[in-house]
């Protein structure tokens, strides 16, 4: 761990960089390609699509039953003529949802299901969702979800600036694509809790992302007063100087919701857990992934497209190159100096006689021969 604060204190400082904004091209293609999976996973697949969002009925058995998952799901099926979802309880009792059944018709299904299962009907409770109901729900959640968007890109124009709010959006909806085609790849149910998920997801993407838009903007406040750095330049070192913050942030964040998804979900069988664990795992990674890939370079593209920004890389490239050729006009004349020399160390003896005079030196009687 102090080896990774280190770490972050030299990409703060700048000391040590990646360049992030210069492989956006790559960062580009892999989300398209994920975006890409993720639609002909929502349109080959689709949704599976929760009791609460397009109605039927949820029956829940007394304790103690001996029945398995498999053969209740048999059992209802037979009685509905529509595929159910069992769950069975801590207490022993099973949760039996079907999707999809007409209100009037939930009372011949209940006493069918009772007669299969062995239980008296008045044991067997029902609750009842009506489709309009679960109609409704879904149009009120699409609502917020839009309403939602809108709200964020107001808020990040006058916060920061237009191209910031464009570019947020982009980074967004790509996590709610990623997270909903994932779920329609698993084939997990989406429920009333997927979406609370979801909403929190986009709020916690948001906050890496204002993170380094905040960091940005600080950084280019008298970007045009400079010649040493782009607009693409302060934003990868906005992105570095953030980085191990980022990381830091989502895998503590993760590291619970791994658990309701792998453990509680998976391995202890607590099926409830998995509609809202994972959109809450899947979108974390994606929005700390959009937020540093997507969103500030993005961003760096917008900007780099203004007059201004224009004007400043080519000043910024024109006393790079100067500079370069300075350096190595520099280095030139340190080789040429440096040749005179050594080629004086070749023919000069000592104490600056020539070569010719040393000739005699070292022999017994010091003349030449």
């Amino acid at each position: 761990m102090s080896k990774l604060g280190n770490l972050g204190a030299r990409l703060h400082r700048g000391e040590v960089s990646y360049d992030f904004i210069g492989h956006r091209k790559l960062w580009y293609g892999i989300s398209i390609l994920i975006t890409i999976t993720a639609i002909v996973g929502l349109a080959v697949r689709g949704l599976n699509m929760g009791i609460e969002f397009q109605g039927g009925a949820v029956f829940t058995t007394p304790k103690g039953m001996n029945v398995s998952v498999t053969q209740a799901e048999e059992y209802a099926k037979d009685a509905s003529g529509h595929p159910a979802i069992v769950q069975k309880l801590g207490d022993g009792s099973m949760r039996i949802q079907i999707a999809g059944i007409e209100t009037n018709k939930s009372d011949q299904v209940k006493q069918t299901l009772a007669k299969d299962l062995s239980i008296d009907p008045e044991k067997l409770a029902a609750d009842l969702v009506g489709p309009s109901w679960g109609e409704q729900i879904a149009s009120k959640a699409w609502q917020g979800l839009a309403i939602f968007m809108v709200l964020v890109v107001i808020y990040l124009a006058i916060a920061f600036e237009w191209r910031m709010a464009i570019a947020a959006l982009v980074a967004l909806i790509h996590d709610i694509t990623i997270t909903t085609g994932i779920y329609a790849l698993v084939g997990f149910e989406v429920t009333p809790g997927t979406v609370i998920g979801l909403l929190t997801i986009l709020g916690y993407s948001l906050y890496d992302t204002v993170v380094v838009f905040d960091s940005l903007k600080e950084q280019t406040k008298d970007i045009t007063k400079q010649t040493r750095f782009t607009y693409s330049d302060i934003a990868n070192q906005s992105i570095n100087g953030t980085l191990v913050r980022s990381i830091n942030t989502t895998v503590v964040a993760l590291l619970p919701v791994a658990g309701l998804l792998f453990i509680g979900g998976g391995f202890l069988g607590a099926g409830t857990l998995n509609d809202i664990s994972l959109s809450l795992f899947v979108g974390l990674a994606a929005g700390a992934y959009s937020s540093i890939f997507i969103a500030t370079p993005l961003v760096a593209d917008l900007k780099e497209r203004e007059p201004q920004m224009k004007a400043l890389r080519k000043r910024v490239l024109a006393k790079r190159a100067q500079a370069a050729a300075e350096e190595e006009l520099a280095e030139n004349r340190s080789v040429a100096a440096d040749e005179p020399e050594d080629a004086a160390a070749a023919v000069v003896g000592p104490r600056g006689q020539s070569a010719s005079r040393s000739r005699g030196r070292g022999r017994a009687s010091g003349k030449r021969r």
